[in-house]
């Protein structure tokens, strides 16, 4: 007699959303929204100012409740997790930091470090050895005795990046991370990012830049702000008629050999 196959299993997505809706008093920013992240995934979040790239941001978080919908992480349910649990998961980097000015920028990182122990158990060699190694790869081993309090804003920036690598969660959100960075370091906080799903996790992040998009992203979720969305490939959904609709304002495409660039005409 023949065996009978067994069918295979599959892995739970790294981080779904389920009819997803997402509204405030005065608006339905996004309706049934479904997203299915899996390692590897870099998704670029594109959108006007208001448009909810933000509140997408916190409700894949559950740091504010959907307005239908699910979000699921390795196919359970946020609302259901404790926070720490859903800090094993998910890492956020918010667009408005709030950083303790006495921290140094290693405590600050090493804090990140809770969500694979305590709060107060952190600091063990283990993640001190994690806190350094994420600064140093967001180049900023050199800030690690400074205080919060004497960094610029884009110093901080990479400091509160650095902990969102430290903190050991498979799928990363960053909501607009390269505020208040120049060029050289965008790009490096991109890169470091670009690095983590590449070795297995995943990343969401909020930009206003296309071209920035077009660099890093596997896909793109575009946000209207009204209900509408549209999810796509990076090289399908990227090009002039749709950005320039998206965005309001005509929008051409350059091309180089190895890069698209996107301007307004």
């Amino acid at each position: 007699m023949g065996s009978v196959e067994q069918p295979v299993t599959l892995p739970a997505p790294l981080l779904e959303a389920r009819a997803l809706s997402i509204r405030t008093p005065s608006a339905a920013l996004v309706e049934c929204l479904e997203l299915v992240v899996n390692p590897g995934d870099f998704i670029a979040i594109l959108g006007r100012n208001g448009s909810g790239k933000t509140l997408t941001l916190h409700t894949l978080a559950a740091l504010r409740p959907a307005q239908g919908g699910l979000v699921l992480a390795s196919g359970q349910a946020l609302s259901t997790l404790p926070r720490r649990d859903i800090a094993r998961r998910i890492a956020l980097v918010p667009q408005d930091l709030e950083a303790t000015p006495e921290l140094s920028a290693l405590e600050s990182v090493l804090l990140a470090r809770y969500a694979q122990h305590s709060i107060w158990s952190a600091g063990g060699s283990i993640d001190v050895a994690h806190a350094k190694a994420s600064l140093e790869r967001l180049g900023a081993a050199s800030l690690a005795g400074r205080k919060l309090g004497s960094l610029s804003g884009g110093e901080q920036r990479r400091v509160a990046a650095a902990a969102a690598l430290a903190q050991g969660a498979a799928v990363v959100l960053l909501d607009e991370p390269t505020n208040h960075l120049d060029p050289n370091h965008a790009l490096s906080v991109l890169d470091a990012f670009r690095d983590h799903a590449a070795q297995g996790g995943a990343v969401i992040a909020s930009l206003h830049d296309p071209t920035l998009a077009a660099r890093c992203a596997t896909r793109v979720l575009l946000l209207w702000g009204d209900g509408h969305w549209q999810l796509g490939a990076t090289a399908e959904v990227l090009n002039e008629a749709v950005l320039s609709e998206l965005y309001l304002t005509p929008i051409i495409e350059l091309r180089t050999p190895t890069r698209r660039v996107f301007a307004p005409r």
